[in-house]
């Protein structure tokens, strides 16, 4: 239990780990729909993502040349309750809501062919 906590706080010790759940608790994306939105190396988030998919907050699957990340659909229950905690929470923030609307503009089929 100690060691799932770990993992779990060191996740969310991040804002851009939490920038990317709250994007995630909008829909599943891709590496380079969340760089896009993050404006960060794509090492940097694929970094990001091993950190969360190892505390148990997401997942992924491969769909074709992606792999897709997405909100752990199937979590522990500590990592139930800090999905929820980041759910009702910093909603308000302006970081969040900026985020929150280029995500839904976003698509892996003009970003992913630019490269």
């Amino acid at each position: 239990m100690l060691e799932e906590l770990e993992l779990i706080f060191k996740a969310l010790s991040d804002k851009n780990r939490i920038r990317i759940l709250k994007m995630l608790q909008r829909k599943s994306l891709c590496v380079c729909e969340i760089q896009a939105v993050l404006k960060l190396a794509v090492s940097t988030v694929s970094k990001h993502l091993s950190i969360l998919r190892e505390s148990g907050l997401i997942s992924d699957w491969k769909e074709g040349k992606w792999i897709n990340y997405k909100i752990n659909d199937n979590p522990s229950p500590l990592v139930s309750n800090a999905l929820l905690f980041v759910q009702l929470q910093i909603e308000g923030d302006a970081t969040v809501k900026k985020d929150r609307e280029m995500t839904c503009c976003v698509d892996r089929n003009i970003l992913c062919c630019k490269k």
